[in-house]
């Protein structure tokens, strides 16, 4: 257990981790290209791979047993400023699971604390804004961040890549819209009415707490890209919130904003084992509710468009593109009921993602804290034993 303000203590990261190191070949040998060779980046880049990837949207975290003790009486913020713990907590599901990517443990709100604004996440609430973001004067407190600013981050990225071997490592950030809603509302919100007043009444002030934001969002995710993640994904959780056309004119412009200046980002550069650097890290995007306006999302700028459960994924891809891979979307509620029950989805949702050029297997939203964990060890040793493909199929 760690005990409140205190972290692990330096140099037990690498007994905590030893399992992982080494292992993430999850289909059995260690790849000479390391993680650009991997399912996942393999699905994100549309190729084939030995099986259909699979790793879960909030896979570190509240479900798991190791991480509801190792976060006793530490608040959320703290946590994900501490780069060892962020390492252990990271890596929990990669041992428990084997799934096919880590994500980072941090929270969307953490590069809006850092460019200034007063905020804390509450437990049972949520992100929680000490002065909401209203006025002209409210944007200017919104300050451009640098490496430095959140340098924990960096550290954190970098410890992890160095335990992760094979297994890729996901960063990500909130969107502009989505971090918008929280700044502008103050907090967590139904209907999002004080963030579409603003968004109505004054667009010139929308916009420009959007551009701002969208600054934040680039620059955090390349401070994550720079310390050696593999992939990004850029969530707007309450875009669905909005219709097609809203998103095109008060949305869309900032989030491709952000993805456009990721375009060209590889990384760190090539790692221990690695050959010379890849192309460009690859861009998810994803939201909730979001089924009308996955066309536009595509558009965005992503590599890969996250879809929750209330699509198939064979709809989905018609209406984002066949330039486009596809990531989902079992619903997360799914996993609650009897294994057969789960097994049959997890069937469909494969058989509906063959129609996209690339299918990384997902949740459609991220796992609910009354998960049991089993479960989701036996629904990546499914997807693997279901897609499994002959050595002669993966070229």
């Amino acid at each position: 257990m760690v005990a409140p303000g205190a972290g692990p203590a330096r140099g037990t990261i690498a007994a905590m981790t030893t399992e992982t190191t080494g292992i993430a070949a999850r289909d059995g040998a260690t790849r000479r290209g390391g993680p650009a060779d991997s399912p996942f980046l393999r699905a994100c880049r549309r190729e084939p791979g030995p099986h259909t990837p699979v790793w879960f949207m909030r896979q570190a975290g509240r479900s798991l047993p190791e991480y509801r003790e190792i976060r006793a009486n530490v608040p959320m913020l703290e946590s994900c400023r501490r780069p060892e713990l962020v390492t252990e907590i990271t890596l929990q599901p990669v041992r428990r699971h084997g799934v096919d990517a880590a994500i980072l443990f941090s929270d969307i709100v953490v590069p809006v604390a850092a460019a200034g604004i007063d905020l804390d996440i509450v437990a049972g609430t949520g992100p929680v804004v000490a002065e909401p973001v209203r006025t002209e004067a409210d944007v200017a407190r919104i300050r451009p961040i640098t490496r430095d600013d959140v340098s924990y981050v960096d550290e954190a990225v970098r410890l992890l890549v160095a335990e992760l071997g094979d297994t890729p490592l996901i960063g990500f950030a909130g969107a502009p819209f989505t971090l918008a809603s929280y700044l502008v509302e103050g907090g967590p919100s139904r209907t999002h009415a004080k963030t579409k007043a603003l968004m109505y009444g004054d667009p010139e002030l929308w916009h420009a707490l959007c551009g701002r934001l969208a600054e934040v969002t680039l620059a955090f995710l390349r401070v994550q890209i720079e310390a050696g993640v593999s992939a990004v994904q850029l969530f707007d959780s309450w875009a669905g919130a909005l219709s097609e056309a809203d998103y095109r004119r008060y949305v869309l412009p900032h989030s491709a904003y952000v993805l456009a200046g990721l375009a060209d980002a590889d990384g760190a550069g090539p790692r221990p084992g690695d050959g010379p650097a890849g192309p460009a890290v690859p861009r998810i995007h994803f939201g909730v509710g979001t089924g009308e306006l996955l066309g536009a999302m595509g558009e965005a700028g992503a590599d890969v468009v996250g879809v929750d459960w209330r699509t198939p994924l064979d709809v989905a891809t018609g209406r984002i593109g066949a330039e486009k891979a596809v990531q989902g979307n079992l619903d997360p509620c799914v996993l609650l009921a009897p294994w057969p029950v789960v097994e049959v989805e997890v069937r469909r949702i494969l058989e509906q993602g063959r129609a996209a050029p690339g299918h990384v297997f997902n949740l459609g939203h991220g796992v609910l804290p009354e998960t049991d964990p089993e479960v989701l060890t036996r629904v990546v040793a499914l997807v693997h034993e279901l897609s499994a493909r002959p050595p002669e199929a993966r070229s």
